[in-house]
């Protein structure tokens, strides 16, 4: 609305020996650093965007693919700033699933019907308190996620595995000391 806009960039984590393990993302909005949040998140941002994927190839109860979100969630992801101490507010990067109804009159005022759409609304806040917000199809969001994964991929150097606990990257945490 205000022409803001968000940019969201993968950030490598490094265990103590400076092996990358898994990234965690810095917010900016309109280049100024926004807020850091979702500390080691890359596995499940994969997740989410198989899921997004997976979701718009079923029919399911929604006809248009635009609509078809994973099943029974509302909240898709939503990662917060959190430091030692715990404190919040610092940033957030969240995304939500709606129902939003709108009525398509016909002929006249008193005839028509319901449309029901389905759509993302992904919400980032920075630390000032302001927030940005997007509204997204299911094939607009499954182009963010699979941009942000591949990036985070690229930046990582592998690939995030989609079996369970397998947000480690092979090798890292593992360094063998010198007797």
């Amino acid at each position: 609305m205000d022409g803001s806009y968000l940019s969201v960039d993968p950030v490598v984590c490094r265990d103590s020996a400076g092996v990358p393990y898994e990234i965690t993302l810095a917010l900016h909005r309109d280049g100024t650093p926004y807020g850091v949040v979702g500390e080691r998140c890359g596995w499940f941002l994969a997740r989410v965007a198989r899921g997004v994927a997976e979701a718009r190839l079923k029919a399911g109860g929604w006809g248009d693919p635009d609509d078809r979100f994973p099943g029974g969630e509302e909240e898709l992801f939503a990662f917060r700033y959190r430091a030692r101490t715990d404190v919040v507010g610092r940033g957030e990067l969240r995304c939500q699933v709606r129902t939003i109804a709108s009525w398509e009159p016909r002929g006249g005022r008193a005839l028509g019907e319901w449309r029901l759409t389905r759509r993302a609304f992904l919400e980032a806040w920075g630390g000032s308190g302001v927030g940005l917000r997007a509204v997204l199809t299911s094939a607009q969001l499954a182009t963010f996620l699979e941009g942000l994964v591949a990036e985070a991929e690229d930046r990582l150097g592998t690939r995030f595995w989609m079996e369970r606990n397998s947000n480690l990257i092979k090798g890292a945490g593992t360094v063998s000391r010198p007797r």
